[in-house]
């Protein structure tokens, strides 16, 4: 279960966030996750999108650097302490968390994670119950 994020360097410059959204809206590409990183000179924009591929060709058409990496998506109930049990499963396994980042809809919490080992991520939030979504169901919230 897992899904591919692009990531996509962005100079840290007025507007380039929004000629990004007017480019993968243009192509009729959906962005349903991103958050952006950001240092002095540039900014990292991680996007969860409906059509990864689409979307890397048609920036890449602009001139934009854009990789692609395989994440875990979380589904978890929207309440205290929820985020807590799971990261408790990863910690207790010895999975390293390299980023992650979060949005709640309609009483749950949806969790995108880079962990350093996506394979034992999968199987040990499987083996615990924990409920992983795929790239399809994450458009149909």
């Amino acid at each position: 279960m897992l899904i591919t994020q692009l990531s996509i360097f962005l100079e840290n410059k007025k507007g380039r966030f929004t000629e990004v959204a007017k480019i993968l809206g243009g192509a009729g590409i959906n962005m349903t996750a991103f958050t952006v990183a950001e240092n002095s000179d540039f900014g990292i924009l991680r996007l969860i999108v409906s059509d990864p591929e689409k979307a890397k060709d048609v920036l890449r058409e602009y001139r934009y650097a854009v990789s692609a990496t395989d994440v875990v998506c979380v589904q978890s109930p929207n309440k205290p302490g929820a985020l807590a049990a799971i990261m408790s499963i990863l910690t207790d396994e010895d999975i390293f968390i390299e980023y992650m980042y979060a949005f709640s809809t309609n009483g749950r919490a949806l969790i995108i994670i880079r962990p350093d080992d996506l394979a034992k991520t999968v199987k040990v939030l499987s083996d615990n119950k924990v409920e992983l979504l795929a790239a399809d169901e994450l458009f149909c919230l």
